[in-house]
């Protein structure tokens, strides 16, 4: 919120963040911090989850690649939002559940285990995934290279997380260590992202920040509801249900940002929606994180 209000009153102060420095992309640079710092926590056994609750995995990343893009698909047309818009607003729904899911699911006391699996799974998909079912959403109505994007997706998000493994592997006691900071590091540099493109934005932001904040307001509770709904359905126990809650509604908007920047250049608005759905995710998903807490039975 500090970081929105200051791009707010001096919008030019993280002009750098959506820069280039000698050829260099800021934006999925400080993206790639963020993934590299999930990489350096995750192990083997979190891969290996997905043959220990296969139907609970399957579920989730079902939900994750199908009830997300839909509900973006069907806001964007229920609210007739413009091109750019619009294109935020799938890509935000086409990418995978953030990091930001396994800490509000251990406050909330879900299933950790299932929640960074489901992670992990959802991310190592999604070079695949992500461009194919934005290409099948708008790709009739805007041109865009969905090989262009999986190579992006690969070099800002898979490369990565396979340094962080790799680093975790060879020096698994200094990753230990490293934990307790991580997730500092991750709000910093989200922060940074947002507070960049809402600076570079300000005035579309503020001439149509109501119809964009019911948006993704209502995208994030559809799919928290949904989620329940679907956790329940599949006969999950509470533990599991809100775990999947969690990890439909928290998207890596970091990345859907930096896609719609990268491949969207003629589409400055395209990286609201990313930029404002970070915000609200976090700022909600801790309020959530604690009725669930409070109210478990």
């Amino acid at each position: 919120m500090l970081a929105v209000a200051i791009s707010l009153v001096y919008p030019n102060s993280f002009k750098w963040v959506l820069s280039e420095y000698n050829g260099i992309n800021i934006l999925n640079l400080l993206l790639g911090i963020i993934l590299f710092t999930m990489g350096t926590t995750l192990k083997v056994d979190d891969f290996v989850n997905v043959f220990k609750n296969p139907k609970e995995i399957a579920v989730g990343i079902s939900a994750q690649y199908i009830i997300m893009p839909l509900i973006a698909f069907a806001l964007a047309s229920s609210f007739s939002l413009d091109t750019a818009l619009t294109v935020g607003l799938i890509l935000v729904g086409t990418v995978p559940g953030g990091t930001a899911s396994d800490v509000i699911t251990f406050l909330a006391k879900g299933d950790v285990a299932l929640s960074v699996s489901l992670t992990a799974v959802s991310t190592v998909i999604s070079p695949i995934l992500t461009p194919l079912i934005t290409l099948l959403l708008i790709g009739n109505q805007i041109h865009f290279n969905p090989v262009d994007m999986f190579i992006s997706i690969v070099q800002i998000v898979i490369v990565p997380i396979i340094l962080g493994l790799i680093l975790n592997y060879k020096f698994p006691d200094f990753c230990d260590k490293l934990k307790i900071y991580l997730p500092t590091i991750s709000s910093i540099v989200i922060c940074l992202i947002v507070a960049g493109v809402i600076g570079a934005n300000k005035q579309a932001i503020l001439t149509s920040s109501t119809i964009i904040f019911i948006v993704i307001s209502l995208q994030y509770l559809i799919a928290m509801l949904l989620g329940f709904g679907i956790g329940y359905f599949a006969g999950m126990d509470r533990k599991q249900r809100i775990t999947v809650a969690i990890e439909l509604a928290f998207q890596n908007s970091g990345l859907s940002t930096s896609l719609a920047k990268t491949h969207f250049p003629n589409l400055s608005q395209a990286t609201v929606p990313g930029a404002l759905y970070s915000v609200l995710q976090n700022f909600a998903g801790s309020i959530l994180a604690y009725v669930f807490r409070k109210y478990q039975s």
